[in-house]
């Protein structure tokens, strides 16, 4: 547990936490300090110009979170390539000069910096610099994110998000297109959106000649809706519109690769309600789909399977496969996972989420992170299925030198083929 002492002046409120230093709104700090998220510690009235009085607040708090500190690999494995790679399938990670996301409310980081359980009203901040694939905020010695391990790759990569704020605000989401309640069927204008990003900043990013990673999860809200609306909400549709989404993607974003974190099983959310009777509540305005019982938990578990399917088609269907600059993979460390995440005693971990027991919390982020990054080192046909999300001994990996790339259906099959040069 990282301990964050916060020395806080109304007029300049910063947060030093090892190297890093965030900036904080004062709103938003007051309503986590007094609504009992900080214990004050020290208290101090500072004079100034004899009618001036400056408040400066030392308090300590304790917020979970999970870094890797001193983290590398082989200093060969870490290089660029020698020259810009011409196939998607030889992509070394420091190759990668541009991050973006689309996706829904786990994306843009809904919750995930409440301070606590009670902290409920943090499910309405986006805190996008703590998402566990696109944020940016503190680094890999403090906080796991697929961006912070690419940036011990090459440090320039950009579009990472930072800090808070909705989808629209630059400054924050930069090439971060997620939006709250998002479900597929709203993938294509998220897709059209980041393209719109990319020509909107010539400055920031080369559309033509960077490689680009856009990672995508989707299907929580898609899978909460079908009890209602099963009709609407097929894995057959879910399938058709991810692909409308990544389409959109393949015909505007040359040297792209798309990473998609396969869905989780909605049925955890069951368990979690058996073990926690928080979760139960809340998960009845959140997902009542979940609570359903008129649909079994086999019944559910076999929907998000059929989900599951749609994204792995997509994968295998050759339809982004056909030219050197572009592919996708599945990242499928969740299409197993069936069970709530336990502590020792049986009981639920629910410092892994947010106050709902639905998003992720800022530590979640950090260990799904992990396991993202893991998942794509993996050889496509020999990745984990099951999220370990409750043993932090795994380490973090680090590609081999005989295929130091984003193992794609591919070069997963005959790395030596796509091995080029690497940067002197």
């Amino acid at each position: 547990m990282i301990k964050r002492h916060k020395i806080i002046n109304k007029s300049n409120i910063k947060v030093s936490n090892g190297s890093s230093k965030r900036r904080f709104n004062w709103n938003l700090f007051v309503r986590g300090c007094v609504e009992s998220q900080c214990s004050f510690t020290h208290y101090q009235v500072l004079p100034m110009f004899k009618l001036i009085l400056f408040s400066l607040l030392v308090v300590t708090c304790a917020v979970k979170d999970y870094g890797i500190p001193g983290w590398t690999c082989d200093e060969q494995v870490m290089k660029k390539s020698a020259t810009v790679p011409k196939s998607v399938h030889s992509l070394r990670f420091a190759d990668i000069n541009v991050i973006g996301a689309i996706g829904d409310s786990i994306t843009a980081g809904n919750g995930a910096g409440a301070a606590d359980e009670n902290d409920t009203l943090a499910l309405q901040i986006q805190y996008r610099g703590l998402t566990f694939s696109v944020g940016g905020d503190m680094d890999l010695d403090e906080h796991v994110t697929l961006a912070n391990i690419l940036k011990k790759f090459n440090p320039n990569i950009f579009g990472f998000s930072v800090k808070t704020g909705a989808a629209n605000v630059w400054a924050s989401a930069q090439l971060n297109a997620a939006v709250p309640g998002a479900r597929a069927v709203n993938l294509t204008d998220q897709a059209n959106d980041l393209v719109q990003r990319f020509r909107d900043h010539p400055d920031k990013v080369d559309i033509v000649n960077d490689w680009k990673l856009i990672h995508i999860f989707i299907g929580g809200n898609d899978i909460c809706a079908w009890c209602d609306h099963p009709e609407n909400e097929s894995a057959e549709l879910f399938g058709h519109r991810i692909g409308d989404a990544i389409q959109i993607l393949k015909n505007n974003l040359p040297r792209t690769i798309v990473v998609i974190t396969g869905m989780l099983d909605i049925t955890v959310l069951r368990e979690m309600d058996a073990k926690n009777s928080r979760c139960e509540v809340m998960h009845r305005t959140e997902c009542p789909c979940e609570q359903n019982q008129k649909f079994t938990t086999e019944q559910l578990r076999g929907v998000c399977k059929e989900y599951m399917q749609q994204e792995d088609d997509l994968q295998f269907s050759g339809r982004f496969d056909d030219t050197d600059d572009f592919s996708i993979i599945i990242q499928p460390f969740f299409e197993d996972y069936d069970h709530a995440p336990l502590l020792p005693d049986g009981t639920a971990d629910v410092s892994l989420f947010a106050p709902d027991c639905f998003h992720f919390s800022e530590y979640g982020h950090a260990v799904v992170g992990k396991n993202l990054w893991n998942n794509m080192l993996q050889p496509v046909g020999q990745k984990s299925m099951v999220a370990n999300l409750t043993d932090l001994s795994t380490p973090l990996s680090c590609p081999t030198a005989s295929c130091p790339f984003i193992r794609t259906t591919k070069n997963s099959q005959d790395c030596s083929k796509y091995l080029t040069p690497v940067a002197i």
